[in-house]
């Protein structure tokens, strides 16, 4: 069966499985059934506070819980794009994004409705314990009216990324890419009806996806608390306790759990499938996971947020040294990688360029800024017949003997020092993954000072005599910071990455 909508997924399983459970959280449970009709009992309420408007972006203000997991899913009910808020996120970066933004509602709670005062009117804010109502099935015929309008084109969520200026991007992604995405991991990697242990925030596409595999394969998303994120010994209690099957998590927390050796406390049998993304995962703890769970399969992800989810992936068959990087793979199904040097020709192997993607997995742009979609979704200048878009990332790649791409670090952080081109991603993985000096580490540039800096996170200082010397072991001297700065802990974004802009904006203040 063509499937032009998510939705059409969640239709076919909640009437199957009704009384399955959908998502746990915490102490509470929603099956199918009862999630289908609270989403669809918001979803008369939105459309009636909207007068039927649909196509525009709705905010969720909202933990990660049930009730935002209904909202999402009530949201796109009523033909609408939903975009999830981070409660974390400083007022004034709110305000950014609903100004860039213009949502039509937010929705919220009452325990949290007072954080939007003087960022957004409470006449267009639905609250959930009054607004959303039970649903009339009655009106059902109405809401099938309205999904069967919903076709593959059409905004299915907005993810919000930091700008270069400071002002967030939102990013509208469609239901076809992640429909495309979808089918492509049912098909490929064996996943199906799995127990997910949901750790990204709800700002995050990894939550979306998960979001599909509850709504294609009857998954249950089993909540993990924000709370927990300082605490990872708990969290894989929670996944034993639930006989959580499936993950696809950021590495960050997965290289503490190495770093810890919390892997051989706990029983993870039911484990079936560990993905991962959105960074680099050091070879050595990686290795750490793969032989404390020989019977996982391991999937290393690559894909920018401009891409759903991700466009390649590498499917990890055989033993990688500890000080090789792990490869991020091959094209994933209807998705094409093109990695160009300078000229905008197609690379050889083992020669570094500018990795591109194209195909339907890529969005549709940047919501309300047609300049900044302009510069990085852009004509594929090796097709010359007819107009066919192709997304710049910003990485550089390249092939290697085995067909498999290898990322080389990102433009951003390709710098010239003392008259010679570095990557800075190269001193950040020889320090983590290969020396094992700290337990994460980000290098950034001080243009003033034309000196590198490198932040690294420890309970207690090295000697940065020590760190020079060491680094001088395997690095010329252009390459060996001049600056250490410890932490306790290197700043994150919401999407759990090592933040590199803000490390930058703090240079002055450890000079």
């Amino acid at each position: 069966m063509y499937i032009k909508n998510v939705l059409e997924y969640f239709e076919r399983t909640a009437a199957e499985n009704p009384g399955k459970t959908a998502v746990i959280d915490g102490e509470r449970s929603i099956a199918f059934g009862e999630l289908s009709d609270r989403a669809k009992g918001l979803a008369l309420a939105l459309r009636d506070a909207c007068q039927g408007r649909t196509g525009s972006p709705v905010g969720v203000f909202l933990p990660k819980s049930i009730e935002s997991v209904a909202s999402d899913l009530g949201i796109v009910y009523a033909g609408n794009a939903y975009m999830n808020l981070d409660l974390k996120t400083p007022p004034q970066r709110i305000q950014n994004i609903l100004d860039l933004v213009q949502p039509l509602y937010l929705i919220t709670d009452e325990a949290h409705l007072a954080m939007l005062s003087g960022l957004w009117p409470r006449e267009k804010t639905l609250i959930w314990e009054r607004d959303a109502v039970p649903f009339d099935r009655w009106r059902n015929a109405e809401l099938m009216e309205q999904l069967e309008r919903v076709i593959d084109t059409d905004p299915l969520c907005l993810i919000n990324t930091s700008g270069s200026t400071g002002t967030p991007k939102s990013v509208a992604l469609n239901h076809r890419s992640f429909i495309d995405f979808t089918e492509w991991a049912l098909r490929t990697t064996g996943i199906g009806e799995e127990v997910i242990g949901s750790l990204s925030p709800i700002v995050f596409d990894i939550y979306s996806f998960e979001l599909c595999m509850l709504m294609a394969k009857s998954s249950t998303i089993v909540v993990i608390p924000d709370s927990l994120a300082a605490f990872p010994a708990r969290i894989l209690q929670m996944l034993q306790e639930r006989g959580v099957t499936y993950l696809f998590w950021v590495p960050t927390i997965m290289v503490n759990i190495a770093n810890m050796d919390l892997l051989s406390r706990f029983d993870l049998s039911a484990l079936r499938h560990v993905w991962f993304a959105g960074e680099v995962f050091p070879t050595k703890q990686f290795n750490c996971w793969r032989r404390s769970l020989p019977r996982v399969q391991f999937i290393n992800l690559y894909g920018p947020i401009e891409i759903t989810l991700d466009c390649t992936y590498f499917i990890v068959d055989r033993e990688i040294p500890d000080g090789e990087p792990l490869p991020i793979g091959v094209p994933c199904r209807n998705t094409d990688i093109l990695i160009l040097n300078e000229e905008d020709r197609l690379c050889g192997p083992n020669e570094e360029g500018e990795l591109c993607v194209r195909g339907t997995s890529l969005a549709l742009g940047y919501y309300n800024n047609p300049e900044k979609t302009a510069a990085a979704f852009v004509q594929n200048p090796l097709n010359h017949s007819y107009p066919e878009t192709i997304y710049r990332t910003g990485d550089l790649a390249a092939w290697n003997e085995r067909g498999e791409i290898l990322f080389r670090g990102r433009r951003d952080t390709l710098i010239k020092h003392s008259g010679y081109r570095i990557e800075l991603g190269e001193i950040e993985h020889m320090a983590v993954n290969t020396l094992g000096l700290v337990k994460n580490g980000c290098a950034v540039y001080d243009y003033a000072k034309k000196e590198i800096v490198f932040f690294y996170e420890m309970p207690e200082e090295i000697p940065a005599a020590q760190m020079r010397k060491r680094i001088g072991e395997v690095f010329p001297k252009y390459m060996i910071p001049g600056r250490y700065v410890r932490m306790d802990e290197l700043p994150r974004n919401t999407n759990g990455k090592i933040d590199r802009l803000r490390l930058k904006e703090s240079l002055d203040q450890w000079s």
